[in-house]
């Protein structure tokens, strides 16, 4: 029965006409009615939805709109969200214990791992995306050779997996099965290795002739494209407050519309930028590949302060993405520093030295979580640089935090350290 047909009959069921009430009760009777046909609709409504869920059990119930996960624990995407904070609010593993370990000989997870609603979502260097049992460890499913070599970490929204490949295609996958729901090619000469960013039903994302894309998350119909004029970008997008925050191979750091891809501001730093922006409490924090870390104002895309991490470009392009945590920038540098500077002013307040790496924090329960060029996860205490633990496991990937678990790729596989 439909919405017509049951008001209709709604309508033949209800008292008599105003004129035809008492007059104590003329002046009741509208809102009475108007109470019991919005009360009707919305039940209807409802039957109608639940129908729906019934006759589609493979949508989860728990997923909420425009993009968000079901639990702020969850690392959805690159730097856990789209704002690239790369910070959890759960806990987090204070030894070096290993829960599990995913091995994969000879195929290196090279991408960093997503986890939502207790799975783990990891590209690795055989073209195959897996889904991983973040509490377990065992395989859930598995995409064989679906591109080459995947270097875009997987974004997690609404039960699907979004992510490029060096193809030059972006991909969907279903979240619960791995099958293909569509993909997005864009250009014969392209390769993917930034990673997408969600929000509000769309998937942003950066092909390397500097082309930054934006898609149906739903359909992967193009919305809009926007040249940034560079070639061998791999920035990813960070995406807050109906903007697009990204850097370019063209020395450039731009901000754009997000409804239509539209420059809002350029600004010019020394070198590319092939690291991702942060966003926070207004500003947008990005390290240049002239050995700069720049706070920008987001809205006006003024500097507001720099800080030098690298003093010679020499030792090659900086791909340490800042991720900012109560007030606080944490980033790493190639000349074996890990610094925490103050975010409104650019104050140095720590630095860790001794390890060099190209990997992006992960910050949850007090600690910096981060791996290095030559094979070593470090966690250190964020307050005071003070190095808590370290593991050999080959890691070169940044990693994500869930549940008190930190997940990291590996030369050999995906390892969670963790007792719980």
């Amino acid at each position: 029965m439909g919405l017509r047909e049951s008001f209709r009959d709604f309508r033949d069921w209800c008292p008599q006409p105003p004129d035809r009430l008492p007059t104590k009760l003329k002046r009741y009777s509208m809102p009475i009615a108007a109470v019991l046909t919005a009360t009707l609709i919305l039940s209807m409504s409802f039957f109608v939805f639940s129908s729906s869920l019934m006759s589609h059990p493979t949508v989860p119930i728990l997923l909420l709109a425009n993009g968000a996960s079901t639990s702020s624990d969850d690392w959805s995407m690159f730097l856990h969200d789209s704002a690239h904070t790369g910070s959890s609010t759960g806990s987090a593993p204070k030894t070096s214990a290993i829960l599990w370990n995913f091995s994969r000989s000879n195929n290196p997870l090279e991408s960093s791992p997503a986890v939502v609603n207790g799975s783990v979502y990891v590209g690795s260097t055989n073209g195959n995306i897996y889904c991983i049992n973040a509490t377990t460890g065992g395989q859930e499913w598995v995409n064989f050779n679906i591109t080459q070599e995947v270097f875009s970490s997987p974004a997690v929204a609404e039960g699907y997996v979004y992510f490029g490949g060096l193809d030059g295609s972006i991909y969907c996958l279903n979240a619960y099965t791995g099958a293909l729901k569509w993909n997005v090619t864009t250009g014969n000469f392209n390769w993917i290795r930034s990673s997408p960013a969600m929000a509000n039903g769309y998937v942003y994302i950066e092909a390397s002739d500097g082309t930054v894309y934006c898609l149906d998350a739903l359909t992967g119909a193009k919305i809009w494209t926007s040249p940034t004029g560079g070639s061998f970008s791999s920035s990813s997008p960070a995406v807050v407050g109906g903007y697009v925050y990204v850097g370019s191979w063209d020395d450039n750091i731009y901000c754009l519309n997000a409804l239509t891809g539209a420059n809002v501001w350029i600004y010019p730093s020394g070198a590319p930028v092939i690291s991702s922006p942060a966003v926070a409490d207004g500003y947008v924090y990005v390290q240049s590949g002239d050995g700069n870390l720049y706070c920008l104002d987001a809205s006006k895309g003024v500097k507001v302060w720099s800080f030098t991490t690298l003093a010679s470009t020499t030792e090659g392009p900086i791909d340490s993405s800042s991720v900012v945590v109560n007030g606080r920038v944490y980033v790493g540098s190639n000349n074996g520093n890990i610094y925490c500077l103050d975010a409104s002013t650019g104050t140095k307040i720590w630095v860790n030295t001794g390890f060099s790496t190209t990997d992006s924090c992960a910050v949850a329960g007090g600690y910096v979580y981060v791996g290095t060029d030559v094979g070593n996860f470090y966690c250190i205490e964020a307050s005071t640089g003070a190095t808590v633990w370290a593991s050999t496991i080959g890691s070169d990937d940044s990693a994500a935090v869930y549940n008190g678990v930190a997940y990291v790729g590996t030369s050999h596989g995906l390892i969670a350290f963790g007792t719980t």
